[in-house]
Formats: structure tokens, sequence, C-alpha cells
């Protein structure tokens, strides 16, 4: 009778599996190439994403800063600059660039120039308006009528008509706290 041990049983079983391994990738190696299918990339495409860099300045901004402004008003109307070199201390560069799958990059560049720091004169590219920018931001399905963004005259009535029915009610007032526990315990209570 012969004695098997472990770890010769495991030593078996390693190699009957690494055979039967390079069988199977030898029996594939043997089979007639089969009829090609459409490419996988032309059936599924990857999600990617749209790239948005940079500060967007639409065309109201732009025209709301005037020559003569100070720095401090034009970072307010405009956004911090997404380029300000130490090199061109009285320069200001604004650049906006969108990178849209299927779509021809976007880029627009407005540059403020400044003397004794106040406006001297900008510098732009042709600026889309607010609405135009958020509907071109809209996904292509939904794309068509721009959103309202800003209410009427009628909208702010009938808010205001409904808020003026709501009655706030303000809760009882609460009774200050008088009878506070003492902070030191009393020489009475320590000498016991």
């Amino acid at each position: 009778m012969t004695d098997f041990s472990f770890s010769g049983i495991r030593r078996a079983a390693s190699l009957a599996s690494g055979l039967a391994v390079v069988g199977v990738l030898s029996a594939c190696s043997s089979l007639p190439s089969a009829p090609t299918l459409p490419s996988i990339e032309r059936l599924v495409t990857p999600y990617r994403i749209d790239i948005i860099q940079g500060n967007f300045v639409s065309h109201e901004q732009a025209s709301a800063v005037k020559p003569g402004m100070p720095r401090a008003q034009v970072r307010d109307i405009l956004g911090t600059p997404l380029l300000a070199s130490a090199f061109h201390a009285d320069r200001w560069d604004y650049v906006f660039t969108l990178a849209r799958p299927g779509q021809p990059l976007q880029q627009r560049k407005l540059t403020a120039f400044f003397k004794d720091d106040l406006l001297e004169r900008i510098e732009a590219d042709e600026l889309p308006s607010e609405a135009e920018f958020v509907a071109s931001m809209a996904p292509r399905s939904l794309r068509g009528k721009v959103p309202v963004l800003q209410a009427s005259e009628a909208s702010l009535a009938e808010f205001a008509k409904r808020n003026a029915q709501t009655v706030v009610t303000e809760p009882a007032p609460v009774p200050p706290i008088s009878n506070y526990p003492p902070l030191e315990p009393s020489p009475a209570a320590v000498g016991r």
C-alpha cells in the first residue's frame, strides 16, 4: 500500500490544471477564423463629458464694464481673471473654453487693460448673451425653447399674493431660567 501525502496530491492537481490550460489555449489557435462582426467600437461608444474651463463672461457683463472703473469694480462684474501675470500687471485675461464630443472647440477671450488702477479698455471676442449660453449648454434633445431667466411682473405679483396669505405665528416666549445649580459645593457639603 502506498502512502500519499497531501502535498503530493496538491502537486499533481496543479500539474493537471496547468496541462488543461495549455491544451485549451492550443485548441483555440487551431480553430478556423470566425466571420468578422461589426467592430465593438461602432456599437458601443464610451460616455464623454463636456469639458468647461475658464471664466465665462457674457455679453451683458462685458457691456456693464466701462472705461474709468476701478479694478475692484471690474472684478465684481467679471469675476476673478483666469490670468493675471506679474509681468503684465495692467492686464487681465479672461479665457473660456468648452470642449464637447463631436463638436468643434469653442474658445472665447476677453482682455481688460488698466492704467493707474482704472480700466482703460477691453478687447473681446464676440460674446454670447446669458440666454444663448444657457441654451447652448442644454442637452441636444432638450434644445429649442430657451428657459425664462427672469420673473415677469405677473409671476412676482402671484408670488407676493401667495406669501401674504401665509400667517406666521411666533412661538410663545420661554421664561428665563432663574434657579441655576450652584457652581461650587457648599462648605457644609465638603466637610461630610
